[in-house]
């Protein structure tokens, strides 16, 4: 599985998410100005990498389960 490119992009993009995830939390716990201005931001992006990811792993279960 390791050598399928297509699960490595979705590897990557789950990487990804949780990346932004890790840097919403951490820009909420620190607070103050920055979280105002960009909180919203970092939601939307988590979002659209969320869903991106999502669209992958049905793509690669499709994909791996023969396309029918």
């Amino acid at each position: 599985m390791l050598q399928d490119p297509l699960f490595i992009v979705v590897a990557l993009s789950c990487l990804l998410v949780a990346g932004i995830l890790l840097w919403g939390i951490g820009s909420f716990s620190k607070g103050g100005e920055y979280n105002k201005r960009n909180a919203n931001k970092i939601m939307r992006y988590r979002i659209a990498a969320q869903f991106v990811a999502v669209l992958l792993i049905l793509l690669f279960v499709w994909m791996r389960s023969g396309g029918q």
